[in-house]
């Protein structure tokens, strides 16, 4: 099958491309010369995994449907994961799929373009760190649940256990493996105070951190802030200490043995090590090398997000950040709508950075603003910065569902919590 324009990849980037393309288009049009594909039938915003690992979000409340997305966007959609890319015939290959029992599901197909977008996000990087395997990633939704679900079976062990405590070791203090650590004793203790007293149990949580502080990428005082505020809620932060093994029940480091029941790696990020086979120029992360217009080396082929590595200032490259991918998408839709119009859209893509936001628990966060009130960098803290980030949740969902729906979801979200807990069990 041909389409117009081909997205591979449907998290925030390449899922609010096709949507806005898929509008401008409109219900004929888009159908037909847009297609997303991406190797999972759901979409879950990946800011929100750790929220995912912790059973403090719902997938089947917060899940989106593609094909549900592509009928109210009108883009087509197909499930599949690409395996070849052929840039000079514009055309790619996705592997055959498989049920369970390893029955073929459905044939290898092909696909044919005039244009690709190639958002195909990121993972760990490992670092060559011996048994570093052994611990859990969250890089896609089936990591989150995957991790919730040995979560919840670690937690009723814990609890009946005869030392009533459980060791959580988190290797990487940047923004996922701070926000993991404050939506982990947020669960615990929303499950905690509802358990049978001689049901109870401790939760020990450790950051360990190779720098000499967490979320090494932002300010300073938005460290200082994230550190004393996790150590008030009694989590352990090890700055300085480098991983030298994961083995069974601890992480050895350069500051001694951690020990841990459960190990999560949220240190460092690195692209697909298949990108290198896509006939496409990348660098040592295996990120995509694009120019200035989100071009790779092959005409026609662009790449956005955490696959992409683009020209941003002082040498340095685009964040691998939420922020980043929307205003790609942003720029792309500018980009390929004008291609469709048999015009050329040749402005440069040029990030702005508008700050971080960390969140730090139900009704806590830190962050900066960037250029914002009081200076170039404005700080908050608190409900207002948790506010904000949840707000950055809402936008992409308005990107995405629309103003409306984006208000309905909201409520019911806040609606099921006053009910239910936010802790999910299930």
């Amino acid at each position: 099958m041909h389409y117009d324009i081909v997205i591979v990849g449907g998290g925030a980037g390449g899922l609010e491309l096709a949507a806005k393309l898929g509008r401008k288009l409109g219900r004929k049009r888009g159908t037909e010369k847009v297609l997303l594909i991406d190797r999972t039938v759901f979409h879950i915003w990946k800011p929100t995994l750790h929220e995912v690992a912790a059973g403090t979000l719902d997938t089947h409340q917060e899940g989106l449907s593609y094909p549900i997305l592509a009928r109210r966007n009108h883009f087509s959609f197909t499930l599949g994961e690409m395996s070849g890319l052929d840039p000079a015939a514009r055309r790619l290959t996705l592997a055959a799929m498989r049920g369970e029992d390893g029955r073929e599901l459905a044939p290898e197909r092909s696909v044919t373009f005039t244009w690709c977008v190639l958002a195909l996000g990121g993972g760990a990087n490992l670092f060559g760190t011996p048994g570093a395997e052994r611990a859990y990633l969250l890089e896609n939704t089936g990591d989150a649940i995957r991790f919730h679900n040995h979560l919840l079976a670690a937690f009723t062990r814990a609890s009946f256990a005869p030392e009533r405590s459980l060791a959580v070791a988190i290797v990487g203090g940047g923004a996922t493996g701070v926000e993991l650590s404050a939506e982990l004793i947020e669960a615990h203790n929303e499950l905690d105070q509802g358990l049978a007293k001689d049901q109870r149990f401790r939760l020990d949580i450790t950051i360990v951190e190779a720098a000499d502080r967490i979320l090494g990428q932002l300010p300073e005082k938005i460290s200082a802030q994230a550190t004393v505020a996790l150590e008030r809620k009694g989590v352990t932060v090890k700055t300085g200490a480098r991983v030298v093994e994961v083995a069974e029940g601890r992480v050895a480091t350069s500051l001694g043995d951690i020990p841990a029941d459960i190990i999560v790696w949220a240190a460092g990020v690195k692209a697909a090590d298949s990108n290198t086979g896509l006939g496409l120029e990348t660098n040592r992360l295996n990120q995509i090398v694009v120019n200035a217009r989100l071009e790779t080396s092959a005409d026609g082929i662009w790449a956005l997000g955490d696959c992409a590595a683009a020209p941003w200032k002082d040498g340095r490259t685009v964040p691998a950040r939420a922020q980043a991918a929307h205003q790609q998408a942003d720029y792309l839709a500018r980009v390929l709508g004008a291609r469709l119009a048999e015009r050329r859209y040749e402005a440069p893509f040029q990030y702005r950075d508008f700050g971080s936001l960390v969140s730090l628990g139900e009704s806590r966060g830190v962050g900066s603003l960037m250029g914002g009130l009081g200076g170039p960098n404005f700080f908050i803290e608190g409900l207002v910065a948790k506010w904000l980030y949840m707000s950055l949740h809402l936008n992409h969902h308005r990107a995405i569902l629309g103003s409306i729906k984006t208000v309905v979801l909201a409520l019911a979200r806040l609606l099921q919590e006053r009910v239910s807990g936010r802790l999910k069990l299930h």
